[in-house]
């Protein structure tokens, strides 16, 4: 019967509308389903769906109670890729006070939190205590997400408010410790969870303490993994071991409540031609993966900190300088909000992320995060690489992390604050051109890489294949750790996820069913996320929802597809053309602010047939391909040569120039472009060649537009 509430209660809420948010409270006693609904006063109806847990069977070893609410899209069977809710609305840090103080719940203002008494323990309006070292609650400043440190509960700012006014309601001073608020995972996940966790339990296990490895074999593992200088002491003190069977370091993940074993990380080494190649495979998988390694030996007392990316760098921190230090989940790639709330007691954080300028990029985009008035970069350098290459070289750790520069700055500043920024970008040319395309070596050539903060604007003749050939450039860019957000107007999630899976596995699976779940098991493991968004939407909603995924994810790609179906028939009252350059200029904004790629497909004016299309064919104003900083032009033509149907153009290179075209290749079974092998060749062609066809494209447009 249990099971039977649920899915009932499930299948109610996945049917309601989106745009309205749909909760219950249902008290599970007895086996019975007790629905009572919460806030019946306000303009739209809100239920949480809650139960308690003293009754239910025991959950497995260390799976944490989490507070989730059902929306539509909740998983069924396999647990999908977190997609971002179209009805994201943003709450500002003002709403939240106000109504703190309206409910009169004391709060302290923390760096990326504000801090209140738990909704789950200990009495919530006895302001006669209002300790601020009492307050176990963070509510995230930017989203209104808030974990309860104390019992581990999660949810987001609705679902706080649902819970308040329960309690108000009931007269109760908590909701009790043991309450899990939740939709009961599917059968398959609870499955899937009792496997990692039998199988963390039993690596675990097996795993070997480096006091019980003899002394030659335990030598040469920590000169395998460049920790040669730790010493077992610290390996024992942040419980690190060895898995003698795939010979690699062994990384735990513990409970903040009970100490309980939670996850793991292997890390193994591997020879790739002359060089080491080091892997991380992680128990839960990498998203569901939120260790901040070394916490569990931190004190409360601990007002300094050193956030590195790998867990080798927090020994080699742990080791020379004794300071408190964590290292973060997914290296550079990505720091989850929920995990703020635990580096709130901390008045100082020096981020020493890495030897590159990816991480240099990521302290920065990670510093605005943890507020910038607390953190400290340790600028990459010869005489400051990653703190396991320092350690090495026998550097004092200690006078780099007392060096690091504030990331704070004034709006005004001069080239003395500048000359380092200058030298790191004309040093490391090849690491400022951007992450390089592994699929279309020629895009290389031309862009040289992919860079955060650019406009890119793509365009193409209707049915030339825009869609597939963008998803495979973001899906190629997707594949090397690049964090991307799908914002898919035209066609609908599953068609293009489907469209992007084949491309991903190189061939058609629709014949060969047996192996989608191995395809896609790899491919649930991208960082890939995807917009609810599907026809006609206000540019706020899709900006709101952008700012929101790259505050939760870390997201440095979007890709609008496309510009035309977004807009709708909204504009047509007014002056189109004006709507669609604000639009533009709001997305070329966004993309500075938020050192965020955003890639913004365009259908084409009206040409014909016969004619090529050019930067001025672009559909509006100049504005479009004025803001851009690249503009790709897919042509459906043959070349000169006879070789190709379709070519790409590089039009516009604001990096450094160099335009081109080269042409591409359609493999309709694996729905993939690739270059032409043959006489054809990349062809790059002169700036000012396209200068001429550009400026009678202004005169174009503005005929249109007249």
């Amino acid at each position: 019967m249990f099971y039977c509430g649920c899915k009932a209660a499930s299948g109610f809420l996945q049917g309601s509308n989106l745009s309205r948010r749909w909760y219950s409270i249902a008290v599970f006693t007895r086996c019975q389903w007790i629905v009572l609904p919460v806030n019946p006063g306000k303009g739209k109806s809100r239920m949480m769906l809650a139960w308690l847990r003293s009754p239910m069977p025991a959950t497995p070893l260390s799976v944490t109670p989490s507070l989730r609410f059902c929306t539509k899209g909740t998983a069924k069977g396999k647990n999908l890729k977190a997609d971002l809710v179209s009805t994201f609305s943003p709450v500002t840090v003002t709403e939240i006070r106000q109504y703190l103080r309206s409910k009169g719940i004391p709060f302290h203002d923390g760096y990326s939190c504000l801090h209140v008494p738990s909704l789950f323990v200990g009495r919530v309006f006895d302001t006669g205590k209002a300790e601020k070292e009492t307050f176990t609650l963070f509510i995230d400043k930017t989203t209104g997400q808030f974990l309860c440190k104390e019992t581990l509960l999660e949810g987001s700012w609705e679902d706080f408010q649902d819970c308040l006014e329960v309690m108000q309601k009931e007269g109760r001073d908590n909701l009790g410790p043991d309450v899990l608020l939740k939709v009961p995972e599917s059968d398959w996940e609870l499955s899937e969870q009792e496997m990692d966790l039998k199988e963390v339990q039993q690596i675990w296990n097996k795993a070997l303490a480096f006091a019980e490895v003899e002394d030659e074999e335990a030598r040469l593992v920590k000169a395998m993994f460049g920790i040669a200088k730790v010493p077992d002491l610290t390996l024992k003190k942040l419980s690190v071991k060895y898995f003698k069977p795939t010979k690699s370091l062994v990384f735990p993940w513990f409970n903040w409540r009970d100490l309980s074993l939670k996850g793991l990380k292997l890390l193994s080494a591997e020879q790739d031609g002359r060089q080491v190649k080091y892997v991380a495979n992680t128990l839960p998988r990498p998203s569901n993966y939120h260790n901040l390694f070394g916490l569990h030996v931190l004190t409360r007392k601990d007002t300094v900190l050193v956030l590195t990316g790998k867990e080798t760098d927090c020994l080699a921190v742990s080791t020379a300088t004794g300071l408190p230090c964590v290292s973060l989940p997914r290296g550079v790639s990505c720091l989850p909000p929920l995990l703020l709330p635990y580096l709130e007691q901390f008045k100082r954080i020096t981020l020493w992320l890495g030897s590159d300028l990816l991480s240099w990029e990521a302290s920065k985009i990670f510093a605005r995060k943890l507020n910038v008035k607390r953190c400290f970069l340790v600028r990459p350098g010869d005489r400051q690489p990653c703190p396991q290459e320092a350690l090495a070289l026998g550097l004092n750790l200690s006078k780099i992390v007392k060096s690091a520069i504030p990331a704070s700055h004034k709006s005004i500043i001069s080239f003395r604050q500048l000359r380092d920024d200058v030298f790191g970008e004309l040093a490391n040319v090849d690491q400022v051109s951007g992450i390089k395309w592994q699929r279309f070596p020629d895009l290389n050539k031309l862009l040289k890489g992919h860079r955060k903060g650019e406009l890119t604007v793509f365009t193409g003749p209707t049915g030339s294949g825009k869609t597939t050939f963008i998803s495979e450039c973001a899906l190629d860019l997707c594949a090397q750790g690049v964090n991307t957000l799908w914002g898919s107007f035209e066609i609908n999630n599953v068609r293009l996820a489907k469209i992007m899976l084949t491309q991903f596995a190189m061939q058609r699976l629709d014949d060969q069913l047996e192996n989608y779940d191995e395809w896609a098991d790899k491919f649930e493991n991208l960082p890939l996320f995807f917009m609810t968004f599907h026809g006609q939407h206000s540019i706020k909603s899709v900006i709101d929802t952008m700012q929101h995924a790259v505050y939760m994810y870390d997201i440095s790609h979007v890709v609008i597809d496309n510009l035309q179906f977004m807009m709708g028939q909204e504009h047509f009252s007014v002056d189109k053309f004006s709507a669609q350059d604000y639009i533009v200029g709001t997305f070329r904004k966004f993309a500075t602010d938020n050192s965020c790629h955003v890639t913004l497909v365009i259908h084409p004016r009206k040409e014909e047939d016969d004619k090529e299309l050019q930067t001025a064919s672009i559909f509006g104003t100049a504005k479009a391909s004025q803001e851009a900083d690249n503009v790709l032009i897919l042509q459906d033509k043959k070349l000169a040569s006879g070789q190709g149907k379709r070519y790409l153009q590089v039009a516009k290179n604001r990096f450094d120039g160099d335009l081109g075209i080269f042409p591409l290749e359609f493999k309709k079974a694996s729905l993939t472009f690739s270059p032409v092998k043959g006489r054809a060749k990349l062809r790059k062609v002169k700036e000012e060649d396209d200068g001429a066809p550009e400026q009678s494209g202004k005169s174009g447009n503005a005929k249109e537009k007249k």
